[in-house]
């Protein structure tokens, strides 16, 4: 039963997160953490964390490191492959169509329509995460880590993958 219930927590999100890894994410997290109670929202956030500073795309990092957790190697196995079930199954049906259509104006509309979707579903993501940290470590701690994070990453270039890196540190030892 716990394969299908991971296979179901990354098909599902596959299947309604357009846009990539990125945008499904929130979806991922509400049935992770929502749906099946796997993990708390800290938790996820620690595990988007260091998914994020590894080479590679997001969700399926995050389903094999969930998927294993839950079920072993068959579990991580059955999260990976959840995850890229439904792009596979779309580029094979509909590839063919989208090439045919690529230029139609109803067809970039439609992208367009969807970009603010994905920005609010992020947004809300970032919101929950900042909720989860301000309780946990209080406003000051929380204020000071974002403000330093942007700075090191807008303001001095430093890569995002350090910036994570260096949190963690932070989270772990003094924290």
């Amino acid at each position: 039963m716990i394969y299908l219930q991971i296979f179901l927590a990354f098909f599902i999100p596959g299947v309604l997160g357009y846009g990539g890894g990125p945008a499904s994410i929130p979806l991922v997290e509400n049935e992770v953490v929502k749906r099946y109670g796997w993990m708390t929202v800290q938790e996820f956030g620690e595990v988007l964390a260091l998914g994020n500073s590894l080479p590679g795309p997001i969700a399926t990092k995050m389903a094999g490191y969930i998927g294993y957790e839950m079920g072993g190697i068959l579990g991580s196995i059955t999260g990976i492959f959840a995850t890229v079930a439904p792009s596979l199954i779309l580029m094979i049906l509909l590839g063919g169509i989208l090439i045919k259509y690529k230029k139609s104006p109803k067809v970039k509309r439609l992208t367009l329509f969807v970009q603010p979707v994905i920005a609010i579903l992020l947004g809300v993501m970032t919101w929950n995460f900042f909720s989860e940290s301000y309780q946990g470590i209080g406003l000051w701690r929380t204020a000071l880590i974002v403000v330093l994070s942007y700075l090191l990453i807008e303001r001095w270039k430093v890569h995002p993958a350090f910036v994570i890196a260096g949190a963690l540190l932070i989270g772990g030892f003094f924290l």
